[in-house]
């Protein structure tokens, strides 16, 4: 089990340290403080360690009290921060409990988002005991009191943190530890083409071998030009592949050799594999002119042999015969209005956490929109959906 990190977002009104409290957390100068209210703007993000939990992000959002047009375009963003985080951190000051610190803790509560409240800037006025009561039997939550300036109390504000944060927010699953055992041999079949990052492996490749190296299984990593040969020489356990090759690996899989695929086992690690399974036919249903939403959880530079933009499109052109239409949405943008839609597409998802993902693809599902993820899709496709997909069900 391992970290894959934890994101905090910070909130409160204008003024009330919340920069000068990332500050003290980071034990650096990473958010600008200023006595001018409104100093913090966009969301700003700070990656470090805390003990106990490990690699997190805190981000600091802007105050919730701003009425102007451009406070209302901040705070915009700041909601869009929701979707994101783990832990919450409410900060409030001079005793100060009011209508937007309640409803912010009413957001929080609805969607089940843990949080801590933080009486800041103690070294002016110390926090209540009857307000902190009241607050801690309302919400059932740590209430505490800090000065981030004086950096006072924040060792006990991170041992609340660090209680209030889910296990499942910080310990991933191990990919493959049901799949394989100890001493088990497990291909990685990893074309290195024009998409592949100059110098380095891709993040779900990276992944995958430390999740066998962490089982003390035995990650051989080959092109699929070496798999024949490979394969004449030894049997493995299992064979994972990049989806895009598909084609080519199962012409020298046997049959009674386990395969899927990098992109398939992400599915199943961040909690939207059977959404996906029951979607995936859908793609034998689509009509002329129906619209298709790609969904891609990082920003990259694209190329022709883009797996998302280009190439699945142009498969799942050639595979339905019908003019299709394709929608691109990078990172954790805005869903569009689902309505003109008749399938949605999700990538692997490598480069964000589970939260962040479940809470976007809930959306779809909600619609409901049949979804599907890359390798899901190319197998389906490729006519060997229900052989990568079997070991699971």
């Amino acid at each position: 089990m391992k970290n894959k990190g934890v994101y905090i977002g910070i909130f409160g009104k204008r003024n009330q340290g919340k920069s000068a409290l990332i500050n003290a957390l980071t034990g650096q100068q990473t958010a600008i403080v200023s006595e001018v209210a409104g100093t913090t703007t966009d969301p700003v993000r700070k990656s470090m360690e805390i003990f106990g939990i490990g690699p997190v992000v805190l981000v600091d959002t802007a105050g919730l009290d701003d009425d102007s047009e451009l406070g209302r375009q901040r705070m915009r963003k700041t909601k869009a921060v929701f979707s994101e985080i783990d832990l919450a951190l409410l900060v409030f000051s001079g005793n100060a409990w009011g209508r937007e610190e309640a409803d912010l803790a009413a957001i929080f509560t609805q969607r089940e988002i843990p949080f801590v409240l933080v009486h800041n800037q103690s070294d002016l006025l110390t926090l209540d005991k009857e307000l902190q009561s009241r607050l801690e039997k309302q919400y059932q939550v740590p209430v505490m009191d800090c000065s981030a300036l004086q950096r006072t109390g924040i060792p006990e504000l991170v041992q609340a943190m660090v209680r209030q944060i889910p296990a499942s927010a910080y310990l991933s699953t191990n990919m493959v530890e049901d799949l394989v055992k100890s001493g088990e041999l497990v291909v990685l079949v990893m074309p290195q083409d024009g998409e592949a990052p100059e110098g380095r492996l891709i993040l779900p490749q990276v992944q995958m071998i430390r999740d066998l190296l962490d089982i003390h299984a035995i990650p051989v990593p080959l092109q699929p030009e070496e798999l024949p040969l490979f394969l004449k020489m030894q049997r493995p356990s299992l064979v994972i592949t990049d989806s895009q090759v598909f084609a080519q690996v199962r012409q020298s899989v046997p049959e009674d050799l386990p395969l899927t695929s990098f992109s398939i086992l992400l599915a199943r690690a961040k909690g939207h594999f059977d959404a996906c399974l029951l979607g995936t036919p859908h793609i034998g249903q689509l009509q002329d002119d129906d619209h298709v939403l790609m969904l891609e959880s990082c920003t990259h530079v694209t190329s022709c042999e883009d797996i998302g933009r280009v190439k699945i499109p142009r498969l799942m052109q050639q595979f339905t015969g019908k003019r299709l239409h394709f929608t691109f949405v990078s990172a954790l943008d805005p869903l569009p209005d689902l309505s003109g839609f008749a399938l949605a597409c999700q990538c692997g998802a490598c480069m964000v956490t589970k939260r962040q993902i479940a809470n976007r693809l809930k959306k779809i599902t909600d619609y409901p929109l049949p979804l599907t993820n890359y390798g899901m899709a190319i197998a389906y496709m490729t006519g060997i959906f229900d052989r990568v997909t079997s070991m699971f069900k």
